[in-house]
């Protein structure tokens, strides 16, 4: 769980430092809010076209081959960002930064899987996902000081070489559960015998293709609920700290304390809430579905985005964005939870789950551009803010709605849980 969260944790790390950078590389490019929408959007549109390819990579090479290959990837990408001396350059180094960072998520969801008895994925959910808030928070407390500091191009380069540390040690220690040999027997036979939910190891049989997959109406409910959840992340991971300078007449420094502080509440709330989803499936078990409750209560929770321009002092401000940021975080990883309880066949997480990340990403890769347009043609971030919260309370209505069912293809045996 180390490796995961901090897997995701350097993943954000990445893709953010623009987003802080964002005033100085305007000015050194000539750049409007429009084409810093482009560019923030930019990373999102590789890493949403790669995400299956990676998922069905993962099922076939396994997660440590394909998570080293992924984080080298886009550390390098990241690096090379720094280096950019015109557009073109720094829009390709996005673009390929985002292709590697297709990886991130089907491996730490075949590896929870693997990994993580049914009774504890909502805390291992969380865990990994809280990485997707930790990351801000860090970066955004500590990349505004480097940048004033010592100039946003070695902002990219720092950020960058944490990625290779992590990849020397993540071939050094990690392993399946079978190829791990630190692990106990009694440990090792329980794992094998919880990762299918409760189903013995040799009745999980062969794994579905997705196409197949993709006849579920619980795969797309949950791939649904996903995007709307994400177009809220990806408003405030790209421009939230253009936000605060802007409309709170922050400097760069200050807007990146401001910003961190709420992503660091929500790593802490998001931990919490899979525990207490975890608590509350467990008497009706995990193939009812019922971890979709959970989700609409975080859904509700990150509406609070709603409130965001009605905020007039700064902890009010804090405090709205803690409760929706801690929201969105408990979504995600509540929803990852969901995606393993209703998908009988372990050996279909890693492109199921790639799918789910699509359809987040499809509404992701609107946010920036749609709020770029938003402010050009407003003035203003409120409009951006109504939009955001709009799509929350629409999740709400589809994951309470959708997925009742276990994911299996059509005609495929499988228990029917009671609706719950």
């Amino acid at each position: 769980m180390l490796f995961l969260f901090s897997l995701t944790t350097i993943n954000y790390l990445d893709r953010v430092v623009l987003s802080v950078a964002a005033k100085p590389i305007a000015a050194e490019f000539h750049l409007s809010p429009v084409s810093l929408g482009y560019l923030f959007s930019s990373f999102v549109w590789t890493y949403t076209v790669f995400l299956i390819p990676m998922g069905q990579f993962v099922d076939r090479f396994g997660t440590r081959r394909v998570a080293a290959f992924g984080i080298g990837i886009w550390s390098l990408a990241t690096v090379l960002t720094g280096a950019a001396g015109a557009f073109g350059p720094l829009l390709a180094s996005r673009l390929a930064m985002g292709a590697g960072e297709a990886s991130s998520n089907p491996v730490c969801a075949k590896t929870v899987r693997q990994w993580i008895p049914a009774r504890e994925r909502g805390v291992a959910n969380a865990i990994f996902n809280a990485g997707s808030f930790a990351g801000p928070a860090f970066c955004l407390a500590l990349i505004g000081f480097l940048i004033a500091a010592f100039g946003w191009r070695w902002a990219f380069v720092i950020s960058g070489a944490i990625g290779f540390v992590w990849l020397v040690l993540w071939l050094a220690l990690f392993n399946t559960p079978e190829r791990t040999h630190w692990l106990s027997q009694a440990e090792r036979e329980m794992i094998l015998r919880e990762r299918n939910n409760g189903a013995p190891a040799q009745a999980e049989g062969e794994p579905d293709g997705l196409m197949r997959l993709l006849r579920s109406r619980t795969l797309w409910g949950i791939a649904l609920t996903e995007g709307c959840n994400i177009y809220a992340q990806y408003l405030f991971l790209t421009w939230l700290p253009s936000y605060l300078q802007m409309t709170r007449h922050l400097s760069v420094t200050n807007s990146g304390w401001l910003s961190g502080v709420p992503y660091g509440g929500a790593v802490v709330l998001a931990v919490l809430a899979g525990f207490l989803s975890d608590r509350y499936v467990k008497r009706a078990g995990v193939m009812s579905g019922r971890r979709r409750h959970a989700i609409a209560v975080s859904m509700m929770c990150g509406a609070a985005i709603l409130l965001v321009p009605l905020a007039t002092s700064f902890v009010a401000l804090v405090a709205v964005l803690t409760v929706s940021l801690s929201g969105i975080a408990a979504t995600n990883a509540t929803n990852f939870s969901l995606l393993s309880d209703m998908l009988p066949n372990q050996r279909d997480i890693a492109k199921a789950m790639g799918f789910v990340i699509v359809g987040g990403n499809v509404f992701g890769l609107l946010a920036p551009i749609v709020t770029g347009y938003v402010i050009a043609n407003t003035g203003g971030f409120d409009w951006a803010f109504a939009i955001a919260g709009v799509l929350l309370l629409t999740g709400i209505v589809i994951t309470l709605t959708m997925t009742h069912q276990p994911i299996v293809a059509r005609g495929s045996v499988a228990l029917r849980p009671a609706r719950s």
